[in-house]
C-alpha cells in the first residue's frame, strides 16, 4: 500500500506538467478509439508513462506493460499502474534475462497494437512469438534506434505490419531529443558524480538531435565540448556551432567526461579506454549498454569498486589510472535521474497517443513498413501545447495563402 501511494503522488506531480496529455484522455475517454484493442507496450516504466497508459486506457485499450529498460523502472508507478487494472510486468533492476521474459509476458495478451522503445518488442515479435504476428495491425515506435532497425526490416521485407515513427515527429525531435536529452543527461550525471563542469573537456560522440542537446548544455555549463561524428554533414553542423570536432582516437586522450549519443555498438572501445586520463567518467545517453564497451573495461581493469558513488562504478587500470563508469553504461538520463522532465513528455506522448488512435482507425488500409506520422498531428500536439502555455501565434490571412499557393500572380 505504501508504494501504491507513492506512485500514485508521482503520476500526479508528473501530470501537473502533462496538461496536453491529460486533456487528450478526457478526450479519449469520450470517444473511446481503442475499445476493445489489446495493447502491448515496451517502455520505460515512469510515471510520465503512465499517464500516458492511462490516457490509453481511457481511449478503451486493455494494457500490458514491459519495460524497455530494467534499470529505469519506478517500481512504486509500477504497482500504482497494476492498481489501476493494468499488466505491469517490470521491476527495477532485474537482470537480462527477466527483462525478455517481461516482454514475452506483456505479449501474452495477444495484442492487436504494440508500442516499443528501441524494437526489442518488435524483434521478438518476428522472431520467437511469431505465432502473434497475424492479430498484430500495427505499433508505434519513439526511439531513433528503434526505427533504424525497423527500416532495415522493411527494406528486407521482414516487418509484418504496419509502425509509426512516432520519433520522426518534428515535436519529438526537437524538444524530446534535443530539449530533454540534453537537461537530463547532466541531470543523471550530477546525481551519479557531483562533479564540476566549468573548465572541463567533454566529449559528445554524436551530433544528432540528442547529441545537439548534450553538447549545447555542456556548453552552457562552461565546458570545452569536443563532438566526435561519423557523418561529414554533421561534423561541419559541429564546427560551425563553434565546437572542436576530432576523431574520438583523439579524444580520447583529453576528455575529461565522455558522453555518448549514437545509437550504434563499440563507440567508445577498448583502445580508447586504455589512452584515457585518469577520472575520466564514462556515460551513455544514447541507447542500450553497447555503445561503451563495458566488457572490454572489464578485462582492462586490475580492479573494480562498484557503487563508490550511487549509479557509478571505478574501474582501475593496472597503472594506476581510475575511470569511473556511470549507470553500467545504460542510459544515464533514465538510470541515474527521473529521464526527460514531464513538460517535455508531454508532447511526445500526445504525439504517440494520437498516432495510436491514428493508426487504430487507419491500420486496416495499411500495407506493412514504416510510415511517420501524419503533419496534421504534429501540428494539433504543438498548438496544444502553446495554448496550454497561454501563447498565440498569427494565423495567415486569405491573401497570404493564395500567395503561398499560387505561381500566376508572380513576386
Amino acid at each position: 500500500m505504501e508504494l501504491w501511494e507513492s506512485g500514485e503522488r508521482h503520476i500526479s506531480w508528473a501530470a501537473r506538467s502533462m496538461p496536453v496529455l491529460t486533456a487528450l484522455g478526457e478526450r479519449f475517454a469520450a470517444e473511446r478509439p481503442l475499445d476493445g484493442l489489446r495493447v502491448a507496450a515496451c517502455l520505460h516504466v515512469t510515471a510520465e508513462t503512465a499517464v500516458l497508459m492511462g490516457a490509453l486506457k481511457a481511449g478503451g485499450a486493455e494494457i500490458a506493460l514491459a519495460a524497455s529498460n530494467p534499470l529505469s523502472t519506478q517500481d512504486d508507478v509500477a504497482e500504482a499502474l497494476r492498481g489501476y487494472g493494468m499488466a505491469v510486468h517490470a521491476r527495477a533492476g532485474v537482470d537480462r534475462a527477466a527483462y525478455y521474459r517481461h516482454i514475452h509476458q506483456a505479449l501474452d495478451v495477444r495484442p492487436d497494437l504494440v508500442l516499443d522503445d528501441g524494437c526489442d518488442l518488435v524483434n521478438i515479435l518476428h522472431t520467437e512469438r511469431t505465432d502473434l504476428l497475424d492479430g498484430v495491425s500495427g505499433g508505434c515506435e519513439e526511439t531513433t534506434t528503434g526505427i533504424i532497425r525497423l527500416r532495415q526490416m522493411a527494406a528486407e521485407r521482414a516487418l509484418r505490419f504496419p509502425v509509426v515513427a512516432v520519433n520522426d515527429t518534428r515535436t519529438k525531435r526537437m524538444f524530446d531529443n534535443r530539449y530533454g536529452t540534453g537537461q537530463s543527461t547532466f541531470d543523471g550525471i550530477m546525481r551519479a558524480t557531483n562533479t564540476m563542469l566549468a573548465g572541463r573537456t567533454v566529449v559528445v560522440a554524436g551530433f544528432g538531435y540528442c547529441g545537439r542537446g548534450v553538447a549545447e548544455r555542456a556548453k552552457g555549463l562552461g565546458a570545452r565540448v569536443i563532438v566526435t561524428e561519423i557523418d561529414a554533414v554533421k561534423a561541419l553542423d559541429a564546427t560551425l556551432q563553434g565546437y572542436e570536432v576530432r576523431p574520438m582516437e583523439q579524444a580520447a586522450v583529453v576528455g575529461d567526461l565522455f558522453v555518448t549519443v549514437t545509437g550504434n555498438r563499440d563507440v567508445i572501445t577498448a583502445e580508447h579506454v586504455a589512452a584515457m586520463k585518469d577520472g575520466a567518467i564514462l556515460a551513455n545517453a544514447g541507447h542500450f549498454d553497447v555503445e561503451i564497451d563495458v566488457r572490454a573495461l572489464e578485462e582492462l581493469a586490475s580492479e573494480v569498486h562498484r557503487g563508490i558513488r550511487p549509479n557509478t562504478d571505478e574501474y582501475v587500470l593496472p597503472d594506476g589510472r581510475r575511470l569511473l563508469l556511470l549507470a553500467e553504461g545504460r542510459v544515464v538520463n533514465l538510470t541515474a535521474g527521473e529521464g526527460h522532465p514531464a513538460a517535455v513528455m508531454d508532447m511526445s506522448f500526445s504525439a504517440q497517443a494520437l498516432a495510436v488512435a491514428w493508426l487504430a482507425r487507419e491500420r486496416a488500409g495499411m500495407e506493412p513498413g514504416v510510415y511517420d506520422v501524419p503533419e496534421e498531428i504534429d501540428q494539433e500536439v504543438a498548438r496544444l501545447k502553446l495554448a496550454a502555455a497561454g501563447i498565440g501565434i498569427d494565423v495567415l490571412t486569405g491573401d497570404q495563402e493564395a500567395y503561398l499557393h499560387s505561381w500566376r500572380s508572380g513576386s
